[in-house]
């Protein structure tokens, strides 16, 4: 073989040497240490089905069981404390905790902390959940609720403001909305509801940069309600869908 035939081979066996290893060895993740305690501590609460209420094994168990020191575990576990997976009782020690699911959203959930397009996004998950709820109000709506409803209506309908002033229209909006989580019997649903009030934020800054009249859906708020007292949950859900029309209509 002369040098030629040498270099053509040695580079072609490189190359696919190269593209076979690549093909093969995923990259190491960079993971803390106190990352790798509460990763572990974590699979550790499943493999063993620990339940809320359980008591968790001491710092020192734990140190000793995962060969790091106490202050890991510390750490560990108070990362486990902020995600609510955990919590401790004075005197008593570490217990598992039901998971707070919404508490980590909630704490970023301002406007001056999210840019446009996650409240966009947010505002998008808005939409979806309010066309969603139909089955669950026509399931446990009651008449209290649906003149509870009609009592908000009619106090938008004779608020003057509402048709020239923005904030105030989006106050009834939000009180009008907001009770419809409520009437869905989801603490879960109704907390998130909640938690989505800065979207409302984000509609009156970005009509409020319009001059134009804001739009409305040919389904008045007044229509909801005679659609809960009197229809199905199918014409409620096609009913909401037209109502937030305007705004289906902005999305791409």
């Amino acid at each position: 073989m002369n040098v030629l035939s040498f270099q053509c081979f040695y580079q072609k066996f490189a190359t696919n040497y190269h593209i076979a290893m690549s093909s093969k060895i995923k990259p190491i993740k960079s993971v803390s240490l106190v990352e790798q305690v509460e990763q572990r501590i974590l699979e550790f609460l499943k493999e063993n089905r620990f339940k809320s209420g359980d008591s968790l094994p001491g710092e020192i168990e734990l140190a000793e069981n995962l060969g790091v020191s106490r202050n890991i575990v510390r750490e560990s576990l108070s990362r486990l404390r902020m995600l609510g997976v955990v919590e401790s009782k004075k005197r008593k020690g570490m217990f598992i905790a039901e998971p707070d699911i919404l508490s980590g959203i909630e704490r970023i959930m301002d406007p001056d902390l999210l840019g446009e397009e996650a409240m966009q996004h947010i505002f998008e998950l808005r939409l979806v959940l309010e066309v969603g709820m139909s089955e669950l109000l026509f399931i446990r709506k009651n008449d209290s609720d649906v003149d509870n409803l009609q009592e908000i209506v009619d106090r938008e309908a004779n608020d003057p403001l509402c048709k020239t002033d923005l904030q105030t229209r989006l106050a009834h909006e939000i009180e009008f909305h907001s009770y419809l989580y409520k009437m869905s019997g989801n603490g879960t649903l109704n907390r998130f509801q909640s938690m989505l009030l800065p979207v409302f934020h984000y509609m009156m800054q970005q009509e409020s940069k319009s001059a134009a009249q804001p739009k409305r859906g040919s389904i008045s708020h007044n229509d909801l309600v005679e659609t809960l007292r009197s229809g199905t949950a199918y014409e409620f859900r096609e009913n909401m869908r037209n109502h937030l029309t305007p705004h289906f209509s902005k999305l791409s």
